[in-house]
């Protein structure tokens, strides 16, 4: 199993790299985004662009590529018209990251599925019932492990009625899990979750990653200069191997914007950095690339 030498990497004190961002490299490869589902309906028809991003990323040097997931649940797809194809969807972004794998010939890459719970695309649409919520999350985790991944990461978690429902449904499955928290700073300095349904502190959220059994916490969709006080958060509650998976850049639906996006060189100060403080791997989300990820590699 490809985790296994995650594992061994995390129980020798190694850093792992991680990837980049998959849906906004796909939009800057001139992949187009759809307006209910952003990136997931682009696995359909742009598989081979798809499988070139995680090739890239792992001859950048990450060691664990994510598939296009982040935004395929039912409750998007279905709102963007392919509610009849969830599981193919879910399934062609899998294994064009498996194919690259394969490709690259480089062993002890681990491919992982994405699972979010941003469910609702354009903002104002009606929230899931925490019913139909754990049915998502569950279909998605179910087709996942159906497909092989080795391990699922849930990004981008920061309302705790639905990161409660999403881990339940990741850790059902049996596979290693590893939970991504988001956070932003408030007016008064206050670091808060990335949660824009009031003011909730981060501590809040990163309390949560030691109520499961996550096999790693960290830091996702959150600027690389907030990172440090997010990571000391979770430290604060959880024990095991910690990571950064920062942005750089805003998001308009269904458009990231390209601007200011921090550079390789700037990320692997902060990478440099976070290292030293003890985190078990690094990486980027949205709006970095694999040039980012080579910058950083040599950290490893």
């Amino acid at each position: 199993m490809s985790y296994q030498a995650i594992q061994d990497r995390f129980d020798a004190g190694e850093l792992v790299i991680l990837d980049g961002a998959t849906g906004t490299e796909l939009e800057r490869r001139g992949v187009p985004m759809d307006d209910e589902a952003w990136s997931a309906p682009a696995s359909l028809e742009y598989a081979n662009v798809l499988e070139a991003i995680h090739l890239d990323y792992i001859r950048a040097g990450s060691r664990v590529v994510t598939a296009n997931t982040f935004s395929s649940s039912r409750l998007m797809l279905e709102s963007a018209g392919y509610g009849d194809r969830v599981e193919a969807v879910n399934r062609i972004a899998i294994e064009s990251a498996q194919r690259a794998r394969e490709r690259s010939g480089i062993k002890g890459v681990a491919v992982a599925g994405s699972i979010s719970h941003w469910t609702e695309g354009q903002p104002g649409k009606p929230k899931p019932s925490d019913q139909e919520l754990a049915d998502t999350f569950g279909e998605m985790a179910t087709i996942m492990k159906d497909a092989g991944v080795d391990l699922i990461l849930l990004e981008m978690m920061y309302q705790p009625k639905r990161i409660e429902i999403a881990m339940a449904a990741a850790l059902a499955t049996g596979l290693p899990v590893w939970a991504g928290f988001s956070a932003r700073r408030g007016d008064d300095g206050q670091l808060l979750s990335y949660w824009s349904g009031g003011d909730l502190p981060f501590d809040d959220i990163a309390r949560l990653a030691s109520r499961f059994g996550i096999c790693a916490a960290g830091v996702m969709h959150t600027p690389s200069n907030l990172v440090d006080h997010a990571l000391s958060t979770i430290r604060d509650h959880f024990d095991g191997p910690t990571y950064a998976y920062p942005d750089s850049g805003t998001f308009e639906m269904p458009h990231w914007k390209f601007e200011d996006v921090i550079s390789p060189e700037e990320l692997a100060g902060y990478a440099a950095q976070w290292k030293s403080d003890g985190i078990s791997a690094v990486g980027g989300c949205c709006g970095l690339t694999p040039e980012h990820i080579g910058a950083i590699a040599g950290l490893a």
